[in-house]
């Protein structure tokens, strides 16, 4: 009978520490992903809807529907992909620095955010350290928050709709990739 409570006791021990281990795992992974603004999980999908005063391109390099090689990082699973172009439209693309209004760490050198998703933007390209209020929803948390320009850069951006090289469901309508963040396929 004793060896019988011992066998239940250390079952009962070795249950306990796998439960306790699994329940951390867990919560440490919750916390990293939000202290770091974590991409990878979000689908940033977008209705295709543009700012009424955006100017679509006269001649982009990449045209409507041709299929390009995203060379950028912006999110888990871009580098790399094949992508087709949704849009394309001449303006001024921020790089900016913001706190979400959700709360959250402050998302820093956010890319990109254009001239007409700025609420008092105008025409007039903005400095670097101007401070705005972003009109845009790109992310959780960036619509009405407060940023900072970080810089600018005069350019055609582009509208894409593409599948993550990592996985996952198609992006569709993402905004925005510049001309030199994608390359000819």
């Amino acid at each position: 009978m004793t060896m019988k409570k011992i066998v239940i006791g250390i079952v009962t021990l070795v249950t306990a520490f796998t439960l306790t281990a699994c329940g951390s795992d867990e919560k440490e992974t919750s916390t990293h992903e939000n202290m770091e603004m974590d991409h990878s999980g979000m689908n940033h999908s977008s209705t295709g809807e543009v700012p009424e005063d955006l100017k679509v391109a006269d001649n982009p390099t990449y045209k409507v529907g041709s299929q390009v090689i995203l060379e950028t990082d912006h999110m888990e699973g871009m580098k790399g992909a094949e992508a087709t172009i949704m849009g394309a439209y001449e303006t001024t693309a921020y790089v900016i620095s913001y706190m979400p209004t959700s709360g959250g760490e402050r998302v820093e050198n956010h890319k990109w955010v254009i001239q007409e998703e700025i609420k008092e933007a105008g025409d007039k390209s903005l400095e670097p350290g101007t401070q705005v209020t972003i009109d845009a929803d790109h992310m959780p948390g960036m619509e009405g928050a407060t940023a900072e320009i970080d810089s600018a850069e005069p350019t055609t951006v582009y509208m894409v709709d593409y599948t993550p090289t990592s996985g996952g469901e198609v992006v569709k309508n993402h905004k925005w990739v510049t001309e030199s963040e994608l390359s000819a396929k």
